[in-house]
């Protein structure tokens, strides 16, 4: 699966901001692809601090780039465009503060054009690495929230990508100030399907996509199955060139015996490879007993329909996690 990855890297040269740049894992991972030469790190921190860390453990640094808040010779151009950027929200002193900080910082990295993409999440939490993507690097045109798949791979069997398994808890209508609904909460949700798809198929994958219910094509009522049956439709006429199809129950989606009996027919079910969930306690729950009791290993989330590729790690994460997921994260670009 990486092969193909660091084959787009190959091609085309790209740079990662690392926000944590004193941490031993960053370090490591940053080591590493310095060493590979194929993805181009950049780290955040005191310049002496992330020398004196590498030092520590051992980790060869020399010659990738260190970027202090505090020192950056273009610092007030940074503060400048943050307060551009959010149009009021935000003083100009505010904005300073914020810049000082390695989240924020890096995240305007990625904005000027520094970086191509950026990785973080090491030590801070995933709201603390969502919130300057959203207030700086913003939506994509056309997408209407934010949102996340877990990539699932297992050597000998078929890759697998599953969303939203981390960022939206539900799905609501969006209302404008006068109760009229502006965006449905199936469109959201076919949102998640489509960008889910497209991000599987940079890792090599034929997505054929399952909205996934407690019901099959109205076996069930209540619950989120009007809103599964409601998204596919919907994603069925944003991505008319990729394979989906819902409400599916998961053994109708995977068991081609199942989907015989179930919904015949279908492209999809019995064939599935890219899972599509109602809300996150389905989504989390499901992708991590793919993980514990399938034998996967789990790359995610990857954050989908922001303008430029940014990802969270998980504060448990060690040093071969972050390294994957740095290419990972520029391959998305």
């Amino acid at each position: 699966m990486f092969e193909k990855l660091i084959e787009i890297l190959k091609a085309n040269p790209r740079k990662i901001v690392f926000t944590e740049g004193p941490d031993a894992r960053i370090l490591e991972a940053a080591s590493r692809l310095k060493k590979d030469g194929y993805l181009t790190p950049i780290l955040v921190g005191n310049v002496e601090e992330v020398k004196n860390a590498a030092k520590e453990t051992g980790f060869d640094i020399e010659g990738i780039e260190i970027i202090d808040p505090e020192t950056y010779p273009n610092f007030e151009e940074m503060v400048a465009k943050m307060v551009e950027l959010r149009k009021g929200k935000m003083t100009e002193e505010e904005c300073r503060t914020l810049l000082k900080k390695s989240n924020y910082f890096g995240t305007m990295l990625v904005k000027m054009g520094v970086a191509d993409s950026l990785l973080g999440g090491a030590t801070y939490s995933t709201a603390d690495t969502v919130r300057p993507a959203l207030q700086l690097i913003k939506t994509k045109p056309g997408a209407h929230l934010v949102s996340s798949c877990f990539i699932l791979h297992k050597e000998g069997t078929e890759t697998l990508a599953m969303g939203d398994c981390a960022i939206n808890i539900d799905y609501q209508d969006t209302l404008d100030k006068d109760g009229n609904v502006v965006v449905t909460a199936a469109e959201k949700l076919a949102e998640v399907g489509v960008e889910t798809a497209r991000t599987a198929k940079i890792f090599g994958m034929d997505p054929k996509v399952a909205f996934l219910s407690f019901s099959t094509k109205g076996s069930g009522k209540g619950g989120t199955v009007e809103l599964s049956r409601n998204a596919t439709a919907k994603a069925q006429e944003l991505a008319p060139d990729v394979d989906i199809d819902g409400e599916l129950q998961f053994d109708a989606a995977v068991s081609p015996v199942v989907a015989q009996t179930k919904c015949k027919g279908s492209k999809v079910a019995g064939h599935a490879n890219t899972f599509i969930f109602p809300c996150i306690e389905a989504g989390n729950i499901g992708y991590k007993i793919a993980q514990r009791l399938g034998g996967y290993e789990a790359y995610g989330p990857i954050l989908l329909g922001l303008n430029a590729p940014i990802n969270d790690l998980s504060r448990g994460c060690n040093a071969e996690e972050v390294y994957k997921m740095a290419i990972i994260t520029a391959a998305l670009k």
